[in-house]
């Protein structure tokens, strides 16, 4: 009797973690997701200008970029039930701090904040669903989760639409920090402390501080350089400013003990082939969610309500998400690498049908362009991310996973404020040459939709970099990571084991 009530114990342990992780991996994508439906509504409320609101997304993603890698070695080494719980708690309190605001600046500062608790929040949790669960059940719980992070991001828009008509944009933010509350006590009650006492208590916090001081330059240039001038001395300034942090960056990691980035992967060419892949598909399609949001939703456009704006945006995520789990088998026939490079091209085709959008366009029009673009992410995204845990030996997993995990967050943040500063300068351009506001829009829509049509061109070549390796045999497993592949990197069939 002890022993069955011990594996009860146990079992009702591990559906616990199940439960909480999921539940808040689902919130945390969903959330991310649904912001950009939101910006226009709460431009509206506090009189910021939808082009600074940006930050709010890139900010977010700037900040999950230095934080997803340092936040699972936080919780490696002081508890990862703790570092878990200090995510949820802190993502309680920036939806609160949002929320409550009046102001546009306040719902930045919260964004940064959630960027921080958002990246904990899926880094521990996913170290906790693994230790927690062994061998076949370890494969189904990190599939569930998978599963929960893709259905989360895919269905944000529409969840943030519906509350914004039915409650105003705070409300969003009030139903997740209500959910993550949950989440704490359900973390409390079944969750058990665990860490990895294999592991140096060596933390990066420098490579941390770095990332950010790279990337926010950077950005600020990317958003601001049309209005100062891009050669301008405070667009070079802020070059200046990432690039020497990039510099120290690299000196740093070459030093420290436990570095956030291990400067020897960069010599292996298919992770950095797959890398920068995974960084264009997350920088392309954050970026497209950002325009459509806000083209749709202009009365001079479509003038669509929120949530008609969520229901316009399904092609592009509910696609992205229904495609992906066909694709490992595809990969395990033709080659990963061939299927990356049709993915990116079909990407690429249909951002230049977007390219060619003009002010007369109903939403009929916009259809076909936005499948392509599901399509060939679903058909790109998951070998990519396939790939680069299958180039590196089992200790080096999970470093790997980390460069990917980062690469979304970065190429989410580039190509979301590269793509909204064009859009603004280019409808600030057409507007002063006498346009009328419908034909300016269109204008600033096109000319971002060809760069991201370049960017996914690149991807195509990524997938030559990226040469032969090992598929996914196309498993449930693998299908799930597939469908999980734009917000996380899961392990696959392909991924080398410890016995390999």
């Amino acid at each position: 009797m002890a022993q069955v009530s011990g594996a009860t114990a146990g079992a009702g342990r591990a559906s616990g973690v199940l439960a909480a992780t999921c539940l808040s991996t689902f919130v945390v994508n969903a959330n991310t997701s649904a912001v950009s439906i939101l910006l226009p509504a709460i431009s509206e409320d506090t009189g910021m200008d939808v082009s600074t609101l940006q930050w709010a997304v890139t900010g977010y993603s700037l900040v999950g970029a230095a934080v997803i890698v340092t936040s699972g070695s936080l919780g490696d080494v002081f508890g990862r039930r703790r570092v878990f719980q200090l995510g949820l708690l802190l993502f309680v309190a920036s939806c609160i701090l949002i929320a409550l605001s009046t102001t546009g600046g306040g719902v930045i500062a919260g964004r940064l904040i959630q960027g921080a608790a958002g990246a904990t929040i899926l880094a521990c949790g996913l170290s906790l669903l693994s230790v927690a669960n062994s061998g076949q059940a370890q494969l189904r719980a990190v599939s569930l989760w998978g599963a929960a992070a893709a259905v989360g991001a895919a269905a944000g828009p529409l969840l943030g639409g519906l509350l914004v008509d039915l409650t105003g944009w705070q409300g969003l933010f009030w139903v997740d920090a209500g959910i993550a509350i949950a989440c704490i006590v359900l973390t409390a009650v079944t969750v058990s402390e665990s860490r990895d006492p294999q592991r140096s208590r060596s933390i990066d916090y420098a490579g941390t501080v770095l990332v950010a001081l790279t990337l926010a330059p950077l950005i600020l240039a990317l958003s601001k350089g049309s209005d100062w001038g891009w050669f301008s001395a405070a667009t070079l300034g802020c070059l200046a400013v990432s690039i020497a942090s990039g510099f120290a960056f690299v000196a740093v990691e070459k030093r420290v003990s436990v570095p956030l980035l291990d400067l020897a992967l960069l010599r292996n060419r298919i992770l950095v082939g797959s890398t920068i892949a995974i960084l264009i598909g997350a920088g392309t399609i954050n970026a497209l969610m950002y325009l459509l949001s806000l083209y749709f939703q202009d009365p001079s456009t479509l003038d669509f309500s929120p949530l008609e704006a969520g229901l316009g945006t399904l092609p592009a995520t509910v696609g992205l998400v229904v495609v992906a789990p066909l694709i490992p088998r595809l990969a395990a026939k033709l080659g990963g690498r061939q299927v990356i490079g049709v993915g990116f091209l079909v990407t690429t085709v249909g951002f230049a049908a977007l390219g060619l959008v003009d002010s007369s366009w109903k939403y009929a029009a916009f259809l076909l362009p936005l499948v392509a673009v599901a399509v060939g992410m679903g058909l790109s995204n998951g070998p990519a991310s396939s790939a680069s845990t299958a180039c590196v030996p089992a200790n080096q997993v999970g470093s790997a996973s980390g460069v990917s995990n980062m690469a979304r967050y970065v190429g989410a943040a580039v190509a979301t404020a590269l793509a909204a500063s064009i859009f603004s300068s280019v409808i600030a351009d057409r507007t002063a040459e006498g346009n009328p506001p419908a034909d300016a829009l269109a204008s600033g829509l096109a000319t971002a939709s060809w760069v991201m049509a370049a960017f996914s061109f690149v991807g195509v070549l990524m997938a030559v970099v990226i040469g032969r390796h090992r598929a996914a045999r196309g498993s449930l497993g693998d299908s799930a990571a597939a469908a999980a592949a734009h917000t996380h990197t899961l392990p696959t069939t392909a991924t080398a084991s410890p016995t390999e």
